[in-house]
């Protein structure tokens, strides 16, 4: 795990210093070691390391091919890297310097060409690869996109690097921002890619890759014509739609069996590292199945970490206690009060880099910054809710849309807009909450539409519709995927993942220097997963039914029935609480004038029907002082 940057462009005497500045940005990603590669030009790379796998200076990077012809700048894992290396002895290729995934990520590419080789790696990376031969520069991300890259045009040069913050440091950066992606991030929480919040700066989208030469330096793309250079290794859609021709024929007995020996290979591998290793143990099934299949594999026991809230109705460290004392684990709970919220609060736009609305971004980094003092890689259990049909919006959505969804448009408007008279009506709590809520949703033209509208937060601040934003595309699921619940599965997958999930992960992580593994996004587990019959994912109102049968076999008993939680974080509470002074000072109508891309009108109604406790705005309002602390601090 690690940062990387670098510079394609003319050369000039400040490159060195400007490449190790840039570095130094990142230190925080690889605190373990630095390297810079020609500077001369018209390539220069850095690369901050964290030391993993291979502790020895045969592991460092940059990182140059047996044969001369290729650079390797990398972060994250390669995970199937051993029997890689044993495919490429079988091939001839040997005399290894060390034992780094890095080394043999970079001499199969040497050996089957950049994509080729992407197509064998199992792991998590974004990398970038210099063919001295053809002057060619390649730059690449993981499938599911756990590690970030952005990419940018200043001043005549091509920069990239992990974080935003390397880009910053170049001579020729001007801060501004993109109207559309403060827009999506306003809706969504987060700003998709290929955008980034900033305009001329991209972000690489999962599964894809992109080649420059040096003349692409010197001509700025507009996000349509970066989105046209991207080629995408791998397909959700296609993996999808091949799935509808391979559904799972075998008994629901050999499916649940092929899923355990899926995840415990998937743990087996993300277990493999030269420094300590452990886990963190929301309470949940994922999770706790995760940290069941380290414990039967590994030679000691494991350490694991969970987050403890004070609010009654949202703590699961009594259920991840009870997981860790039944699978033997050395477990330890990290208390997060609402009073030390504003701390961790005011160091967030530092860990982002661009505006980011997800409030367990919290938690992650409290429960990162703790285990980071006891083991430098954790698993987690991300990625079943959205591989194994784990949402309750998955059950409502589909639920609802197969009542609603063949009524005419101008109905359910009309329907839309008695259930917001009615809200007004009723005025304050659950009843109304849910009212406006669905009003909000009922508008949708088609299920796209719709589903757009409940991941949204809904309608208490203006922002562009998503579908509306140039640059950005929503993604649409294969045509012959009928089912609701599969299509809202396909979405999350193929954009609230990587978009959302994996940069709360990324960046909290790696602000500790701790690497994070995420066994249940093994991609032979996506793919397996997309296999099953729709009736298998969910039955009688209740969602990850395969998983859940899992932990009957393995798990205390009851954690199975339980309804999904997670790291909830009483968001709505804290603005009204102890946020609530930190939110009136950033939000007050004179801090709002000053920010010319704000309606200050809306913001205003916005604060106070929440304060009021009219309305539950309180994501719609995280969103909103998220961008305005980054403003603040980037501005």
């Amino acid at each position: 795990m690690c940062g990387l940057a670098g510079i394609l462009g003319p050369w000039n005497e400040e490159r060195s210093a400007l490449l190790a500045a840039m570095g130094e940005s990142l230190r925080h990603r690889g605190p373990d070691d630095e390297g810079l590669w020609n500077p001369q030009g018209p390539l220069g790379l850095v690369h901050r390391r964290l030391a993993i796998v291979d502790l020895s200076a045969a592991g460092a990077q940059p990182m140059v091919s047996k044969d001369g012809r290729w650079i390797l700048v990398f972060n994250g894992e390669i995970y199937n890297h051993r029997a890689i290396r044993l495919t490429l002895e079988g091939d001839g290729i040997g005399g290894w310097r060390g034992h780094s995934d890095t080394e043999v990520l970079l001499e199969a590419i040497a050996h089957w060409g950049f994509e080729a080789a992407l197509q064998r790696c199992n792991g998590m990376f974004a990398l970038a690869a210099w063919d001295v031969r053809r002057q060619e520069l390649w730059l690449a991300r993981d499938r599911t996109g756990e590690k970030p890259l952005y990419v940018g045009w200043l001043g005549g040069d091509l920069v990239f690097a992990s974080e935003l913050k390397a880009l910053r440091r170049h001579p020729a950066w001007q801060h501004a921002v993109d109207p559309g992606a403060m827009s999506l991030m306003l809706s969504l929480g987060y700003v998709p890619a290929p955008l980034s919040i900033h305009p001329g700066v991209f972000k690489l989208p999962a599964a894809s890759l992109v080649r420059f030469v040096l003349r692409d330096a010197a001509s700025p793309p507009d996000a349509g014509d970066f989105a046209a250079m991207i080629k995408r290794y791998w397909r959700l859609e296609e993996i999808v739609d091949a799935s509808l021709d391979d559904l799972w024929r075998e008994s629901e007995v050999a499916a649940l069996e092929a899923i355990q020996n899926l995840l415990d290979e998937a743990v087996a591998m993300r277990m493999v590292a030269d420094v300590p290793v452990g886990a963190l143990l929301s309470g949940g099934i994922d999770s706790s199945l995760v940290v069941a299949s380290m414990a039967r594999q590994a030679s000691s026991s494991v350490r694991t970490f969970t987050v403890c809230f004070e609010e009654a109705g949202i703590n699961e460290a009594e259920h991840a206690s009870e997981t860790a004392l039944y699978l033997g684990t050395r477990h330890e709970v990290l208390p997060l009060p609402s009073g030390s919220a504003l701390e961790l609060v005011e160091r967030l736009p530092e860990v982002y880099d661009e505006p980011f609305a997800d409030a367990a971004q919290l938690p992650a980094l409290l429960v990162a910054d703790a285990a980071r003092g006891q083991v430098t890689v954790v698993l987690t259990g991300d990625g079943g809710d959205e591989l194994f049909h784990g949402y309750q919006r998955y059950l409502d959505g589909e639920r609802l849309w197969a009542r609603i969804g063949h009524w005419p448009e101008a109905l359910r408007r009309g329907m839309a807009g008695s259930a917001r008279g009615l809200a007004g009506i009723t005025g304050t709590g659950a009843i109304a909450e849910r009212l406006r809520r669905q009003a909000g949703r009922l508008g949708g033209g088609d299920f796209d539409d719709y589903y757009r509208r409940l991941l949204g937060f809904p309608g208490a601040l203006p922002g562009a519709p998503p579908n509306r934003v140039p640059g950005f595309t929503w993604p649409r699921s294969p045509p012959r995927l009928r089912e609701f619940g599969a299509r809202m599965r396909f979405v999350d997958q193929a954009l609230s993942l990587p978009e959302g999930i994996h940069v709360k992960l990324d960046r909290a992580s790696m602000a500790a220097g701790l690497e994070l593994r995420v066994p249940l996004l093994d991609h032979r587990l996506l793919e397996l997963a997309w296999r099953l019959p729709p009736a298998w994912h969910a039955k009688g109102g209740v969602g990850k039914r395969m998983l859940r049968k899992l932990a009957e076999r393995q798990l205390p008993q009851g954690l199975a029935s339980r309804r999904k939680q997670g790291f909830d974080v009483p968001i709505s509470s804290w603005l009204r609480g102890p946020l609530r002074t930190w939110a009136q000072d950033l939000l007050s109508p004179s801090a709002i004038a000053a920010d010319p891309m704000l309606d200050a009108a809306a913001v205003e109604r916005c604060l106070s029907e929440h304060l009021s406790r009219h309305a539950d705005h309180g994501y719609a309002l995280w969103a909103l002082l998220m961008y305005r602390t980054w403003s603040l601090r980037y501005g």
